[in-house]
């Protein structure tokens, strides 16, 4: 259990290095990195105001993961491997999802 508490720490602060050059507007457009939908690649303001918006989600997703395998982990040391998976799974699911459809929603705001 501990390689996975180690993947989704690494993974979690992963999102969180990768929101903040997003969150300062340091990510042009780009095909690799970023909120890349046709709209937000066709129109560089709209690039930079979506991406900004979606790395606030990012950054709480990585922050929520992180929390969240360490807190199974240090809380509950006896749960099985599987479970302890699944749990953190959804963890960082959940936010990400959420995430996910909020920045399309407020995308078509900005169209």
């Amino acid at each position: 259990m501990t390689r996975l508490l180690i993947m989704y720490v690494v993974f979690g602060l992963l999102l969180v290095a990768l929101s903040i050059p997003m969150l300062l507007d340091k990510v042009p457009p780009n095909p690799w990195y970023g909120f890349r939908v046709p709209s937000t690649l066709s129109d560089e303001k709209l690039w930079y105001k979506a991406n900004r918006y979606i790395a606030r989600g990012l950054l709480a997703t990585g922050i929520i993961t992180v929390v969240g395998a360490l807190a199974l982990y240090l809380l509950m040391p006896g749960l099985p491997v599987d479970t302890y998976a699944w749990l953190v799974l959804a963890v960082f699911g959940a936010p990400m999802i959420v995430t996910v459809v909020a920045g399309f929603r407020y995308l078509r705001r900005l169209k």
